[in-house]
């Protein structure tokens, strides 16, 4: 009944999909949707091959598409469990992926990938939580509909301890300071912040149009422009000078604006 009830809110591409499965809740309540929905579908499964119970992780996903018929596909990666490991992990991880995966991002990992970029200083993009360019098509779900989905389909996915650790801040903020928030507002902040980022990426696909028009290199275009045109401006040469794949924060558009206005 849930699954059936769900699977109208998913987003799955056209044609044979990849799909991105860790093993947790929400990618396999993906998989488990994908299937409801009668699609074909190779299952790619990622080892970081830090975390010792990494191999039951793959062993898990592997019999889950063995269970099915399913084709799959395993990676592993050899990291350093040292500075930056997230994203460097993160970075891997999409080089090892098709560039068509779907992943099993929820709504609450949109609604905290918002308060992460807000306090990071990330501006309008990072606000916007644009998700990239994989496909995410349970973007619509709560990760309280993938333990239900998992629940209905008799799937009793993996558990990763890593989730638990406080001292990653995505975890406190999942762990923490969203429940403060619901417990102060006495309402759930993850749809209210998905819709305020879907605000601010219609605003800001506007500013960036405005900002395609603008010559960053004109000191005087800059000055005359509204700033939040501006500062997009600056934003998109930086890193387009820099070669940098990830976005220019905040501050550091904030100096070179310094500059600019003199």
């Amino acid at each position: 009944m849930v699954i059936a009830e769900l699977l109208g809110r998913c987003s799955f591409p056209d044609g044979h999909l990849h799909l991105g499965v860790s093993g947790g809740a929400d990618s396999a309540a993906m998989a488990v949707l994908a299937r409801s929905a009668g699609r074909s579908f190779t299952i790619w499964h990622v080892d970081h091959g830090v975390r010792p119970s990494s191999a039951d992780d793959a062993a898990f996903v592997r019999d889950l598409a063995t269970a099915w018929g399913v084709p799959f596909e395993y990676r592993r990666l050899d990291l350093d469990p040292s500075a930056n490991f997230e994203a460097t992990a993160r970075r891997l991880r999409y080089e090892a992926l098709p560039d068509d995966v779907c992943v099993a991002h929820t709504a609450n990992d949109r609604a905290e990938t918002v308060l992460l970029n807000l306090f990071r200083g990330a501006g309008l993009t990072g606000t916007a939580a644009r998700m990239g360019r994989v496909y995410r098509p349970i973007l619509s779900l709560s990760r309280a509909d993938t333990v239900a989905v998992c629940a209905e389909a008799g799937v009793v996915p993996r558990h990763d301890p890593t989730n638990d650790d406080m001292a990653m801040t995505r975890n406190a903020v999942r762990h923490r300071l969203l429940a403060e928030i619901a417990e102060v507002f006495e309402a759930d902040p993850v749809p209210l912040l998905n819709r305020h980022a879907d605000l601010v990426a219609d605003a800001l696909a506007l500013i960036e149009t405005a900002a395609a028009e603008l010559d960053p290199t004109d000191v005087h275009a800059l000055r005359s422009a509204p700033r939040a045109v501006a500062s997009e401006a600056l934003r998109a040469w930086i890193q387009q000078e820099s070669g940098d794949p990830y976005r220019v924060d905040t501050a550091t558009i904030e100096r070179v604006w310094q500059v600019v206005a003199g």
